[in-house]
């Protein structure tokens, strides 16, 4: 068992005055399940980064059991401590899911004649062992979040960092990792440390809340962290204002007899499924259950059977382009839609490809102000914590102002307090130019309000939910 002390840590990234982290003093005990909270940005990657020897520092302040991690041979440094990363994607290296288990084993030089019972241990433990010989990128966000904690699992490191783990996980799910990773704690003795802006679920497990303010960490003491995490109690998570669509409500988009198929896997079986214009729609269901690959077949990203029309003509009648200008996709991973450098060319690009002259600079400004980002202009987006980056992504494309925006898990990555600004200006650019908003989303917190129509995807088949009209 590993306790985790922090000494007087200060971090600086290169070209920033501000230091990240200040003079910061903290202690992870023994076998404890640890969360931290703060805004997006705030450094709480930062800080698992450095706690897992990624960043480098020249500060002596971090120590395991009173030894620093550069002690520790490299070879050795995983039997210590492993990180899942908000992306997980960018942790795999093999093919299928299988390899890459197999190819973290290998690295921690575990003998050859135990990989197989530890992989299969690994991915019995996290619930997925159907996934074992699975394509990686054929997998949804969510499965590719369970697989890399797998991972993490398998390796066997006494300190276990996650950074904004159940981002992109069901709720469901979400309990049962919970639970998980309260196990590995409280039987197997791990040191676990994990950084979330999404509260819900963890009053049962969490030993201790810290909050990271201002670059200070913040030791919550037991009856503020109960009242902190009761702001995400299930009673607040709730759709209570939901409605079913009218019968002879006419839909702006259409599909007839649609069906989706992936991998030789059957999402959704064939069904007529309406789509209306100028409210807002959210979309729920499983992990791998097939929303973003419905996502993919309405922007003519991916094949479908049956037909799906807009505004009344075969999607498969319009041209590219121009239907791009009425139907966009924002991406459920922000840097794969960056297409510059900077964040102010990032803007810019947006602007000059907007299909409405609604967006003044002056409005942009106002907007990057209110999304605290109007300091971050000459930054290179590809240093913006995530949740900075899913600001961006988000004002980029309502900037290009596409009839019908389709946003898959926008606010990953977001604190509380970002999300309802997120909603506000959401709610306020779809009612200044009559936007037609299509979400998927697993985080419930703070949408009551934003939410019209809810479709629950659920045994192959997507239903609304709600009292009727």
């Amino acid at each position: 068992m590993v306790t985790v002390s922090i000494h007087n840590l200060t971090f600086t990234y290169p070209q920033q005055s501000r230091p990240v982290l200040n003079a910061v003093n903290a202690s992870f005990p023994a076998g404890q399940f640890s969360l931290i909270t703060g805004v997006s940005g705030g450094g709480k990657s930062t800080l698992l980064k450095l706690i897992a020897g990624l960043l480098p520092t020249d500060a002596p302040g971090i120590t395991f059991n009173d030894r620093s991690l550069t002690e520790v041979p490299a070879t050795q440094r995983s039997k210590t401590v492993a990180m899942l990363f908000q992306e997980p994607s960018t942790q795999f290296t093999m093919d299928t899911v299988a390899n890459e288990l197999q190819f973290a084993l290998e690295n921690q030089q575990v003998p050859a004649d135990e990989i197989p019972e530890r992989l299969t241990a690994a991915l019995d433990f996290i619930g997925i062992t159907a996934l074992r010989d699975r394509k990686l990128m054929h997998l949804s966000g969510g499965e590719q979040q369970k697989v890399a904690l797998a991972i993490i699992v398998a390796m066997d490191s006494a300190v276990i960092l996650l950074d904004e783990p159940f981002a992109s996980i069901d709720p469901t799910t979400r309990l049962v990792l919970l639970q998980r990773l309260a196990q590995l704690s409280r039987e197997r003795g791990k040191t676990v440390i994990l950084a979330d802006h999404d509260l819900s679920g963890y009053t049962d497990y969490v030993d201790r809340l810290t909050v990271l303010a201002d670059g200070h960490l913040t030791h919550l003491s037991p009856e503020a962290t109960q009242e902190r995490l009761a702001t995400f109690a299930p009673a607040k998570l709730r759709l209570q204002h939901v409605t079913v669509p009218a019968d002879n409500q006419e839909a702006l988009i259409q599909g007839t007899q649609l069906s989706l198929t992936a991998n030789g896997r059957t999402l959704v079986t064939p069904q007529n499924l309406g789509l209306f214009a100028h409210h807002t729609t959210l979309i729920t269901g499983p992990n791998g259950s097939g929303k973003s690959t419905l996502f993919r077949s309405l922007v003519k990203l991916g094949h479908y059977q049956g037909v799906i029309t807009y505004d009344g003509t075969d999607i498969n009648r319009l041209k590219r382009r121009p239907y791009a200008r009425q139907v966009a996709l924002m991406f459920q991973s922000a840097a794969t839609q960056f297409l510059n450098v900077t964040v102010d060319e990032e803007l810019t690009l947006s602007l000059k490809n907007s299909y409405a002259d609604h967006f003044t600079p002056a409005m942009v400004t106002q907007l990057l102000t209110e999304l605290n980002l109007a300091d971050r202009r000459e930054q290179i987006i590809y240093t913006l914590s995530s949740g900075q980056q899913k600001k961006l992504q988000l004002l980029c494309m309502l900037i290009m102002a596409p009839d019908v925006l389709l946003l898959d898990e926008p606010f990953k990555g977001l604190d509380y307090a970002s999300l309802q600004t997120v909603i506000q200006i959401l709610k306020r650019v779809q009612q200044d130019l009559d936007l037609t908003y299509i979400l998927v989303s697993h985080q419930l917190s703070g949408l009551d309000t934003f939410i019209d129509y809810h479709l629950q995807l659920s045994d192959q088949h997507l239903t609304y939910q709600g009292v009727r009209a």
